[in-house]
């Protein structure tokens, strides 16, 4: 490397404001100087430590030799100083392409993607190992350590000091070597060689202050990183480094100063923007950290501390599945490491895939050398995920050994106290609770977790006892009192119990808990206007108390009053508008109380800043769906089932849209990806045999209903399902006996239709009425089947009754498009001159159902009256087709609209190719009587 290159030393400090009033007359000199001249100032500039003005000179340079390579890697150097790995990497490209020495030039580059943390990336764009020489070797064992290769790491860091015995990134590098395996004082005796030889050596000074941080000896590091910040004052590492130390001691305001000067010298920094989110998470402000750690990624979605952080950071905010997703990329690239797969397990146990968990901790735990097996918290969240599989003797076994590890734990005897319970052991169970409460008596978790096993068991006394002992020895803790008041509640003591539940918010005015449950005390006593006043008085002394407002909102819908329901979760998501939870509650009431264009605004509104929410997808495809919008909400059930990637659920509401929507082959994907997720799922069972019915596949569909029939014997599924196919086989009476063995395991009335039908098509008309009326009598509240009811009428000619009961049903519901386009057709049918308005009720309810454009379409065709009737239907008609090309009544209507308004050679071709095909339907008999008087016209 030339002597030009080298680390800089401090010569001369320079005073802000004097480098702001020279640079002017800095930049107007460069005009008249050769670009050896400005290299040479650049050069000057670098060894004062004021790196900013020799990228601007560097540049000047560039512009009078563009091509200049010594320039170029010059400018490299300088921006890999400041830290700015991007654009280092940049101009190393550029120096190599136009001809600089390639092994400096390398070196650069492979030193700029290390920056960058591309390890991998530095390696392979760099040659081989064996090929490597000189400044080289270096980096690329950096690039090794930092992918956990120590011993190839090591052979580069020995081949590079046999070369050059002074190379000091080598000897740093074997610091390193020796420090991850264990040895501190060879540790430091690297850095000390290289500051013996020159004590003002910055990289050695920045390994030497590492070291000592990671001995937990902060100060003694800030000393350090002092030294070097007077050296050079733009050295952006060493203010990031100093900022990361005080965090790790919570010198929080020291760390944000630093990070200030960093972000000043390197805006865009990826090492500055991580550290900054990692103060943020430090200090509690969770979404800031959040905010930054995307910024990182998006740049460089490969830093793994960022990574890492954003796992955590995510199950800070509840994003289990956003977390599990980073721990599983960061154990991709190191799969070793205990932390992040501790992590992963807390993700999946967060998310509720205790079994999963499980096994994300299983390469620690396979045998009793492994490195978790010795590590009492991997245990314990083993422990955990069996418990929560209810696994309960393996849950045992895991907490004992978790509490060998660490004796002294009191969660740890509490867990395994609790595990013992969950096995049947409660005389153990209760031993273990008893000395985690010995162990630390001013922890309240194990005598919490004692009293509540003792209520559990009905020990009413024993439960009293251990609250009297927490409470002399925690007399102002606010649990405590609440407990006694939930012993009280258990014997029957509501007076004892209101006022032990009193004391607690005496004590802790914000401890809800207590307050609920003199809320819950009062409705136990049928009192539910008192738990209302016990929540507004609660209120009133926390304004903001979400779950206050939240209670309120259930207490209101309990009394029938939505409107007062809703105003109180509006309230609720008022306190924060970017919280998620609220704001879910606020959607599904919105939706409710049938408001569903709030609903949609708000799902959309908080998607926004919760692109992944699971909760929050779901409901935006409901809002979606609620508004008639099916495409959008079927794009967004399938971002949840990338959210969700275990979810057999999601991948069901994105077949069901997918059928919804005429989208059979995507559906059997959905639905067999469902069935991979969770073999033993009837619904996704169900919905793919109807779907290999479809298909014309009946034999596969049977042999679904049967494997269901003996799988579930005493479910209705496989019976409805075998049911289903026989009557697509226009076997009536044996789907019938089918059916009636479904209706007995399932009386619902989807199955007492499907019997109808049955019958009237076995040819048991009058049995079919007979039967259908007593489930009509039987539940006169039933809309489903009262429009079902009104079908048939309509399919036998009444039209009169059908319309009647259609009336009654819309006084339940007003905008049911169904039965408003159903008593259109009964209206046009009697002539009622109702019909149209009625029709134009279902159009704007459904919006583009092509049944729904149909009817309107025909009325308005039929009708004929003004010219611009007929254009209109037969543009509806157009439209209902392109939407439903199979749909051979609609397709009848649109010729019969064509020949009406004047086009009769395109009606007469529609019929044509209409008769071509299956002509059971409906108006069949008027499509061949209008074709044949179009023949022969």
């Amino acid at each position: 490397m030339p002597a030009s290159v080298k680390p800089s030393r401090r010569l001369a400090s320079m005073p802000a404001l004097l480098a702001a009033l020279l640079l002017p007359v800095l930049l107007s000199a460069c005009q008249g100087e050769s670009g050896a001249e400005l290299r040479a100032r650049a050069e000057t500039f670098r060894q004062r430590g004021d790196q900013h003005s020799a990228v601007i000179t560097l540049k000047n340079a560039l512009e009078k030799e563009p091509r200049n390579a010594e320039t170029r890697y010059l400018l490299a150097a300088t921006y890999h100083e400041l830290g700015d790995g991007l654009s280092a990497e940049k101009e190393a490209r550029l120096a190599l392409q136009q001809g600089y020495p390639k092994e400096a030039a390398l070196a650069l580059l492979a030193r700029s993607l290390n920056l960058q943390a591309e390890y991998q990336k530095a390696l392979d764009q760099t040659g081989a190992d064996e090929d490597a020489r000189g400044a080289l070797l270096a980096p690329r064992a950096d690039a090794w350590l930092a992918l956990d290769k120590q011993d190839r790491a090591r052979a580069l860091y020995e081949k590079a000091l046999q070369l050059r015995p002074n190379d000091s990134a080598a000897m740093i590098g074997m610091g390193r070597v020796a420090f991850l395996n264990g040895d501190p004082a060879a540790a430091h005796a690297w850095p000390a060689r290289i500051l013996a030889h020159d004590p003002e050596q910055i990289d050695a000074l920045m390994f030497e202050a590492e070291l000592l941080r990671a001995e937990s000896k902060g100060a003694q590091a800030f000393d350090i990183y002092d030294k070097v910040l007077a050296l050079q004052p733009q050295h952006r590492s060493a203010h990031v480094e100093k900022a990361y130390t005080a965090i790790g001691l919570e010198r929080f305001q020291m760390a944000q100063a630093e990070l200030d000067s960093a972000l000043k010298l390197a805006p865009g920094s990826v090492l500055v923007i991580y550290t900054q989110a990692l103060l943020d998470f430090s200090r509690g402000r969770v979404q800031e950290a959040h905010d930054s750690l995307l910024k990182v990624l998006r740049v460089a979605p490969e830093h793994m501390p960022s990574v890492l952080l954003a796992g955590v950071v995510n199950m800070r905010l509840g994003s289990w599945y956003l977390a599990e997703h980073h721990f599983r990329h960061y154990l991709e690239r190191t799969p070793g490491n205990l932390y992040a797969r501790k992590m992963l397990a807390a993700s999946l146990l967060g998310s509720g895939h205790s079994r999963e968990a499980r096994e994300a901790l299983e390469p620690m735990l396979i045998n009793p050398e492994a490195s978790g097996y010795k590590d009492a918290q991997l245990l314990a969240l083993a422990g955990e995920s069996s418990m929560r599989s209810r696994d309960f003797n393996q849950a045992t076994e895991l907490f004992e050994k978790a509490s060998a590890l660490d004796p002294g734990s009191s969660s740890l005897r509490t867990s395994l106290g609790l595990s013992r319970l969950e096995n049947g052991d409660t005389a153990r169970a209760i031993r273990e609770l008893q000395a985690a409460i010995s162990l630390d008596r001013d922890s309240a978790e194990a005598a919490v977790a004692l009293i509540r096993t003792e209520l559990r068991l009905r020990h009413f006394d024993a439960a009293g006892q251990a609250v009297q002992a927490l409470e002399r020895v925690q007399p102002e803790n606010a649990v405590a009192h609440e407990l006694k008041g939930l012993v009280a509640i258990a014997r029957r003591e509501p007076d004892k119990a209101r006022a032990a539940l009193r004391q607690a918010l005496a004590i802790d005015p914000t401890y809800f808990a207590a307050a609920a449950d003199l809320a819950q005390l009062a409705l136990d006593e049928k009192q539910p206007e008192q738990a209302r006043r016990q929540m507004l008085d609660f209120l009133a002394t926390n304004k903001a108390s979400v779950p206050a407002l939240t209670m309120l909102a259930s207490l209101a819908d309990a009394a029938r009053k939505p409107e007062e329901a809703t105003r109180w979760l509006e309230q609720a998501a008022a306190v924060d508008p970017n919280a998620v939870g609220p704001a879910v509650n606020l959607i599904g009431q919105y939706l409710r109380v049938s408001e569903p264009e709030k609903a949609l605004k708000l799902a959309r509104t908080l998607q926004v800043g919760h692109p992944d929410n699971p909760d929050l997808l779901d409901l935006l495809g409901k809002s979606q769906l609620a508004n008639g919008e099916r495409a959008e909400a079927l794009e967004t059930y399938r971002k949840l089932s990338f959210a969700l990637p275990r979810s057999a659920q999601a991948q069901m509401q994105v077949a069901a849209l997918s059928l919804l929507l005429n989208q059979p082959v995507q559906a059997e994907e959905s639905l067999k990806g469902a069935l991979a997720i969770q073999p033993d799922f009837p619904a996704a069972q169900v919905a793919l045999a109807e779907l290999y019915v479809r298909k014309g596949s009946r034999d596969i569909a049977l042999i679904v209903a049967e494997q269901l029939q003996r799988k579930h014997p005493e479910a209705a599924a496989g019976y409805q399902l075998q049911g289903d196919i026989l009557m697509s086989k226009r076997q009536a009476a044996q789907a019938l006996a089918l059916y009636e063995r479904a209706f007995k395991l399932s009386p619902v009335n989807e199955l007492a239709i499907k019997i109808d039908d049955a019958l009237r098509q076995a040819g048991r008309r009058i049995e079919a009425v007979q039967r259908f009326d007593r489930w009509l009598a039987a539940h006169p509240d039933d809309v489903r089947a009262q429009a079902y009811k009104a079908q048939t009428c309509m399919a036998e000619g009444d039209f009169r009754q059908a319309a009647a009961r259609l009336e009654a049903l819309l006084k339940r519901q007003p905008g049911n498009a169904v039965a408003l386009n159903n008593l259109a057709l009964a209206y046009q049918e009697l002539g009622d001159a109702r019909a149209q308005a009625t029709a134009e009720a279902a159009y704007e309810q459904a919006g583009d159902q092509p049944d729904v454009m149909d009817t309107l379409a025909w009325i308005l065709v039929e009708k004929g009256a003004a010219k611009a009737d007929g254009a209109r239907g037969l543009m509806l008609l157009q439209k209902a087709n392109a939407l439903a090309p199979k749909a051979r009544d609609i397709r009848y209507h649109l010729a019969a609209a064509m020949a009406k308004t004047g086009d009769r050679a395109g009606a007469r071709k529609e019929l044509e190719a209409l008769a071509a095909g299956d002509m059971r339907f409906a108006q069949a008999e008027q499509a061949r009587g209008l074709l044949a008087q179009l023949q022969r016209d």
